[in-house]
């Protein structure tokens, strides 16, 4: 199976960038699967009673039988990265709904999108920020946070916590290290001494 590549931050940007550009919603939602490590279904599913404003928390009730997690909402002085800004614009332009983000393909249904027009969305973003295919899907993103959280140096526990994985195999493929690194680590370890 092919591994995922994660987007770099120049693409998540130029995606975050298109998206902002068009749609406060689609902004919103992209931002949200990135900075939470959401699938698809889980950022479709997401109620407007999960987003608690005044402590700035998210409740995600993750799929694959991984855990239900609350994370932060997070402030970021690059206004494409900031949650808290996003989501207050988001919420006060949004219809009614149960749902965080409502379908608004079907206004009369004002349910939640399916996880199909969330893919739709993130791949057309993607189109038009020039990425390639192997990083148009809502999927990419969820490995990006994963890549990103190994990159920031943080271990194989905190890693799964933040990506609500129950199994600890679901979190170690973003460890996977090539031949040219490890041996890199392993001639300047030897070279210490």
């Amino acid at each position: 199976m092919k591994r995922m590549e994660p987007l770099t931050r120049e693409e998540l940007l130029a995606l975050l960038d298109c998206a902002y550009k068009t749609s406060r919603q689609h902004h919103a939602m992209i931002l949200l699967c990135y900075s939470h490590g959401l699938r698809a279904h889980e950022v479709a599913g997401l109620r407007i009673a999960d987003v608690n404003i005044k402590d700035w928390r998210l409740h995600i009730r993750r799929g694959k039988r991984s855990k239900v997690t609350d994370q932060a909402i997070l402030p970021h002085k690059d206004y494409l990265l900031d949650e808290r800004k996003t989501l207050q614009g988001w919420l006060a332009i949004r219809p009614a709904s149960l749902y965080l983000f409502p379908s608004v393909y079907h206004p009369s249904y004002n349910g939640p999108l399916s996880r199909v027009h969330v893919y739709r969305i993130v791949r057309r973003y993607a189109e038009l920020a020039g990425l390639p295919d192997s990083k148009r899907s809502p999927h990419a993103l969820k490995h990006s946070l994963g890549q990103s959280l190994v990159d920031a140096g943080c271990d194989v526990a905190l890693v799964q916590a933040a990506m609500g994985h129950k199994d600890i195999g679901s979190t170690a493929h973003y460890f996977r290290i090539s031949d040219t690194k490890a041996d890199v680590a392993r001639k300047a370890a030897l070279c210490a001494e």
